[in-house]
Order: C-alpha cells, then sequence, then structure tokens
C-alpha cells in the first residue's frame, strides 16, 4: 500500500492548512488512517487518527484545532489544521494500517512527510 501526502507549506501563526493522503495499490483494506509527526531533535508523535467508522482520536495539544476526515471511497485521509501555533512546525506523515484481502496479512505503511511550518 502506497501514500502519497501533500499540502505541507509555510504558513504564519493562527493560519490554516489542509493536508491530503491518498491510499493506493491493490487488494487491501484500510482499518485506520491518520496523522503523526516529527519536530526536529523530537520524537515522532501521534496527531490523530481515523477508524473506518470514522472515530478519530486527537493529540491534546491539538485539540479543537486540527480535524481528521476520511474518504473511504476515495481512500484519501484529510487534515484539516486550523489556528497554527510555532511549535506545530514539523514533518507530517501519513499512515494507514489495515489487511490485503486473499491472504489476510497485515499492513502499516507509512507516507513520504510533508513540512509544514508555522512563523510567529
Amino acid at each position: 500500500v502506497q501514500l502519497q501526502a501533500s499540502g505541507g507549506g509555510l504558513v504564519q501563526a493562527g493560519g490554516s492548512l489542509r493536508l491530503s493522503c491518498a491510499a493506493s495499490g491493490s487488494g487491501f483494506s484500510i482499518n485506520i488512517m491518520g496523522w503523526y509527526r516529527q519536530a526536529p531533535g523530537k520524537r515522532r508523535e501521534l496527531v490523530a487518527t481515523i477508524t473506518r467508522g470514522g472515530f478519530t482520536n486527537y493529540a491534546d495539544s491539538v485539540e479543537g484545532r486540527f480535524t481528521c476526515s476520511r474518504d473511504s471511497t476515495k481512500n484519501t485521509v484529510y487534515l484539516q489544521m486550523n489556528n497554527l501555533k510555532p511549535e506545530d512546525t514539523a514533518v507530517y506523515y501519513c499512515n494507514a494500517k489495515g489487511y490485503r484481502l486473499g491472504s489476510g496479512g497485515t499492513y502499516d505503511s507509512w507516507g513520504q512527510g510533508t513540512q509544514v511550518t508555522v512563523s510567529s
């Protein structure tokens, strides 16, 4: 399963960005998609996830500012980021977990990362 993320960029504090991530391949089912981020010198951390059923989970630091949504017909996950802060600056990675049809084997795939920079 390949993931292609887009939508990062440079924005001033208080601004907004929308990230997108599309999954492609054949013979797979997605259980959960989400976003993680890694700032320089820090560990990768969870930002938000969304299940196949639409249940979402957010990091405390982004709750109320970020919204994770999903278009299952397009195998795409979105992250709407509002009221961005300088501490949101990081490389954002999308992630998808699920299983392969037929074999039933699981997968855990990552996108290439997209840079989000928030200036003060």
